[in-house]
């Protein structure tokens, strides 16, 4: 525990030292974009001079840093707001995204690929095989524009983009987000499939589900008593790395279906050079990601003993 606890923290720090550097390298200056290219030497330099910028590099890290400590994100570059409660807003409404986009496509996967493992031999695997194959052929965005403009402009179903806090309207909160749930959930069920079927037959060519299954147990009893746990281990990477794909595939979505996520600041950050901002949703994305791989480490101990084990040997 504590060796991941250290692997976390190592990483972030790098991360974040990382993020700096790169965004110091690229071309242009946030006084230029801010101000204009008709602005005078002299209110550039007292620009650079208001917001830090002309600082040596490693006195704006480490004033960056502790203001992370403290939880605030800085202001920003463009507008002078601060960033805190922008992008503490905006990142509730992509971890709600994601989160239910990750139940969708769980609540898809796992039945999906324990079916087309047990039926591997027959018409429901190839079917359910060569669906999940085509899924994964489909980008985000494309799901996303393919439902607006049935569901929403065809048929007029649902609301083709906004967001609705659930705190507002739970019904209209529900049907603004079916749409980018669906578009960012049913790819990812469709990767998820294809590792949930090749695990489960995996674990089903085991020695020990032959010995359950001569026991008189049925293939899904002895899969259920004894080998979704051993298949869980490779499912819980996948789905972990998957979490770090809808994150980052969020962005699409969240253009696609208007939603003012951490994704859409990010590009409009982005667009406008607002450093300050962009600097600081990137190591939260990073950070993001890599408390998701710290908790997949952390639930490999409690799927497979023997892990737990061979730390405490170590």
């Amino acid at each position: 525990m504590a060796w991941l606890a250290g692997q976390l923290v190592a990483t972030l720090a790098i991360a974040s030292l990382l993020v700096f550097w790169v965004l110091r390298v690229l071309p242009g200056d946030a006084a230029t974009v801010a101000l204009g290219m008709n602005a005078t030497p002299e209110a550039l330099a007292t620009w650079r001079a208001e917001h830090g910028t002309d600082r040596p590099l490693i006195v704006q890290y480490g004033e960056w840093m502790a203001g992370l400590f403290r939880g605030d994100f800085g202001r920003s570059f463009l507008t002078g707001n601060d960033l805190t409660p922008l992008v503490l807003d905006r990142v509730q409404v992509t971890l709600i995204l994601v989160g239910l986009s990750l139940a969708l496509a769980l609540a898809i996967a796992i039945p999906l690929g324990t079916l087309a493992a047990i039926k591997h031999r027959s018409l429901w695997g190839v079917v359910i095989t060569g669906g999940s194959q085509l899924g994964v052929a489909i980008p985000n965005f494309l799901v996303g524009v393919l439902l607006v403009s049935f569901v929403s402009v065809r048929l007029d179903w649902l609301p083709a983009g906004g967001w609705v806090p659930p705190a507002v309207s739970l019904t209209e909160f529900l049907r603004h987000v079916t749409l980018p749930v669906i578009a960012l959930g049913t790819v990812q069920a469709a990767i998820i499939t294809r590792y949930v079927r090749s695990a489960v037959l995996e674990v089903m060519r085991e020695d020990f589900l032959r010995t359950a299954r001569a026991g008189g147990l049925t293939y899904g009893q002895a899969l259920m008593r004894h080998g979704l746990r051993n298949a869980g281990v490779p499912i819980i990477t996948v789905i972990g790395v998957q979490i770090s794909a809808m994150l980052i595939g969020a962005v699409v979505v969240e253009r696609v279906f208007v939603v003012h996520g951490l994704g859409s600041l990010l590009v409009d950050s982005a667009q406008n050079r607002d450093l300050q901002a962009v600097q600081s949703i990137v190591l939260l994305l990073v950070a993001l990601v890599v408390v998701i791989n710290f908790i997949v480490d952390l639930l490999y101990t409690l799927l497979d003993p023997r892990l737990r084990l061979a730390g405490s040997v170590v």
